[in-house]
C-alpha cells in the first residue's frame, strides 16, 4: 500500500539542499512509473527512527537514503540493469544492487534516469 505522505515528511526532515534533489529524483521516479508504491522503511536507531525512502513496483525498484554529504538511491536489481548512459556511480562492488551517488550541486540527466527507472520496473515485472 503506498504511503506518499510518509516519503512527505522524511523529505520534510531533510536539509534543505537534500529536500530539493529528494523531490526533483522522487518526481523522475512517478514520472516514470505514475503507480509506484511509496513508503518509508527499516526505521531504526541507526536512522534516528526516520528510515529511508523507498520505490516499489512489483518488488522493490530503489531506495533514497540521506547521507551527511549526499543522497544515495539504490536499485535494488541494479546490476542486471543496462546502464549504458553511465547514470549508476557507486555500488559497484556488489553482486546485486547498484547505486547513484547524488552531492550538493550535482545533476542528473532527466531522461537517463526515467529511462533506468522505467528498466527496473519492467526487471521487476519478469518472470524470476
Amino acid at each position: 500500500m503506498s504511503d506518499p505522505a510518509s516519503v512527505d515528511e522524511r523529505i520534510a526532515q531533510l536539509p534543505e539542499w537534500q529536500a530539493r534533489m529528494m523531490r526533483r529524483i522522487r518526481s523522475l521516479i512517478l514520472t516514470a512509473e505514475p503507480e509506484m508504491v511509496e513508503e518509508v522503511k527499516w526505521r531504526k536507531p541507526t536512522n534516528n527512527m526516520l528510515g529511508v525512502a523507498a520505490w516499489s513496483a512489483d518488488g522493490l525498484v530503489c531506495t533514497g537514503e540521506p547521507y551527511k554529504d549526499k543522497l544515495k538511491f539504490t536499485f535494488a536489481r541494479g546490476a542486471a540493469l543496462n546502464d549504458s548512459a553511465g547514470v549508476f556511480n557507486a555500488g559497484f562492488g556488489g553482486g546485486t544492487r547498484r547505486a547513484i551517488d547524488l552531492f550538493e550541486g550535482d545533476t542528473v540527466d532527466p531522461t537517463d534516469f526515467v529511462d533506468l527507472v522505467k528498466a527496473a520496473v519492467a526487471l521487476n515485472g519478469e518472470p524470476k
